[in-house]
């Protein structure tokens, strides 16, 4: 184990500039950058609108599941696919017992983001029998960046874990009974305004 230094303890203790969670500063740099995002919305973001107030005005739409198709897609793959996996925490009910085990990996994998891990994470989702919503964030887990594979080098494109991602929460909602349906998609999207607050 390698032992930490005083000027080491120093550099940690000083105050560290904010890390975004989001991909990019505005909504319009976000359709600008992943077009895919245009083909799952409806509306689309004003020039002097900021992240924050999009998603609000997305909530209080007419299509407010267009929040969480934004969220997926704004967010950098690590966070986003935090707060996919916070979603389907809060529907335990909709969650089968090899869903569990998966989501525990995932949660291994967020907070200790290795390669082997989300290759092993991968692995699991291509052979899954069912495309579960467990299942589908565990393909965005894959995707998420660098190869998909030991012996695959190539990278996928970057549109793919947030598609899976938006699809994992949506079919998770989807399974719920239409009178709980709003309230789980209200806790979504307030987990989400954290997100977009950090930036």
């Amino acid at each position: 184990m390698n032992e930490i230094t005083g000027a080491d303890q120093q550099a940690s203790d000083k105050t560290q500039p904010p890390v975004s969670s989001l991909r990019y500063e505005t909504p319009v740099d976000i359709y600008a950058a992943l077009p895919q995002l245009a083909e799952l919305t409806q509306h689309r973001p004003r020039n002097d609108e900021d992240v924050l107030a999009y998603l609000r005005r997305l909530r209080s739409s007419t299509t407010p599941e267009e929040s969480v198709t934004y969220t997926a897609f704004s967010a950098v793959p690590q966070m986003a696919i935090w707060w996919a996996y916070e979603c389907l925490q809060a529907m335990p009910d909709y969650l089968d017992n090899s869903d569990r085990l998966l989501m525990g990996e995932i949660a291994n994998w967020i907070k200790v983001p290795s390669t082997a891990t989300r290759h092993s994470i991968m692995k699991e989702a291509l052979w899954a029998p069912a495309r579960s919503p467990a299942v589908l964030l565990g393909l965005a887990v894959g995707w998420s960046g660098g190869s998909v594979a030991p012996n695959d080098p190539l990278s996928a494109p970057v549109y793919r874990t947030p598609m899976a991602i938006n699809t994992a929460v949506l079919s998770s909602l989807a399974r719920s009974d239409m009178t709980r349906r709003p309230i789980f998609l209200a806790r979504f999207i307030d987990m989400a305004e954290s997100l977009f607050r950090v930036y």
